[in-house]
């Protein structure tokens, strides 16, 4: 399966999309009511099939009569979200986590909804037919086998976007293999620190955009509520944000071809994010390991280089990459430090990238990590 986004011409055509979207989130509240009203009565869910059935029941009524005018695959996708949702709180909840029930959304931030075979068709060109109207796209690439599903979607500015699942599988892409090999530890100052001295330098577009952000959240926030001057801020405010999640997946997109075109096997730490985000807060989120890691293991997929992952408990850091030794004492603020056992003085992200390139040689999915000495490239 491969999935193609394009974005829609804006027009006033669109607002009948608009309307669709808020009419198909007034669906989601009111299944999510019957759904809190039902589970504090009877403390379980209403199934899928039950919920269906009320809806086709609603709408016979001159209250909910508007509602004959959404896709009925559409509604059905709703309340299978909605199904899911309660599925996974209530296995989660049988093994002790903590799991939230799904929640209310406000129109405005309801963002999509999605037909299945009916109910959309592409036309020739860059044309697609959604109901009984037909909308004009960017075509950036031409739709590769059967179309399957479409989304529509709008974002915080209000454009409208189109992503369609299309039955197709891409051919992987040739690439010349170069027999390289280099493990690469995450940082803050440095995005990547090879251990063969590969060093990316971490763009950070949110910290760099942060005054412009700032002055329009003033902006913003100094207007009348419901004004049209506040949402001429409030789309300011959205455009810019927008731009830096283009520009963080722009960064991430590249470096994960470059990585690819250049190593045949790449080495990583698993990450632990919620300890990281405690303690450096937003510019983790900043940086977006976690979404540059699954673009990475997709573009390697495609070219067939490997992905190899150590545990994320393993002393990297503070593990001597020369002799083996591990000091304890070593901290956060601590950037370079020296070994006590053999005196090689290391720098801490060369150090750490080392031992993860020495630990990936024999780390297999599934087993354990292994302290055996690798030689190291470096």
């Amino acid at each position: 399966m491969k999935t193609y986004k394009f974005k829609l011409y804006s027009n006033h055509g669109n607002r009948e999309l608009h309307k669709t979207i808020d009419g198909h989130a007034w669906v989601w509240n009111h299944c999510i009511a019957l759904q809190r009203r039902y589970y504090a009565i009877y403390g379980k869910h209403i199934s899928k099939f039950r919920l269906i059935n009320h809806i086709s029941k609603l709408k016979r009524l001159p209250r909910f009569a508007h509602w004959n005018q959404l896709p009925s695959q559409a509604i059905q996708d709703v309340v299978a979200r909605i199904d899911k949702g309660y599925k996974a709180m209530f296995e989660a909840r049988a093994q002790g986590k903590a799991w939230g029930r799904p929640r209310f959304k406000p129109r405005r931030k309801y963002k999509s909804f999605t037909l299945l075979q009916a109910g959309w068709t592409l036309l020739p060109g860059n044309r697609i037919k959604i109901g009984k109207r037909i909308y004009s796209y960017f075509k950036s690439r031409d739709v590769f086998g059967k179309p399957k599903r479409c989304t529509i979607k709008r974002d915080a500015v209000g454009d409208v976007y189109i992503t369609i699942l299309a039955d197709y599988e891409a051919p992987n892409l040739k690439r010349v293999m170069t027999g390289k090999i280099a493990g690469f530890d995450f940082g803050l100052k440095r995005y990547l620190t090879g251990s063969n001295g590969h060093d990316i330098d971490s763009p950070l577009f949110f910290k760099r955009s942060l005054n412009a952000l700032k002055r329009a959240n003033g902006n913003h926030s100094r207007k009348q509520n419901q004004s049209n001057n506040r949402e001429r801020a409030r789309l300011d405010l959205a455009r810019k944000h927008r731009k830096i999640e283009r520009q963080r997946n722009d960064f991430h997109w590249k470096l994960a071809h470059h990585l690819t075109d250049e190593y045949d096997e790449i080495r990583l730490e698993t990450l632990n994010l919620q300890g990281m985000k405690a303690l450096w807060g937003r510019k983790i989120s900043d940086l977006g390991f976690a979404d540059f890691v699954a673009k990475l293991k997709y573009i390697a997929s495609k070219k067939g280089v490997k992905i190899v992952f150590i545990d994320k408990w393993y002393p990297s850091s503070k593990t001597c990459s020369a002799c083996g030794a591990v000091n304890e004492t070593l901290n956060l603020r601590d950037r370079t430090w020296q070994c006590s056992d053999c005196g090689t003085n290391h720098d801490r992200d060369r150090n750490a990238a080392m031992n993860i390139y020495r630990v990936g040689a024999s780390t297999l999915d599934g087993e354990d990590v292994s302290g055996t000495p690798v030689p190291c490239p470096c």
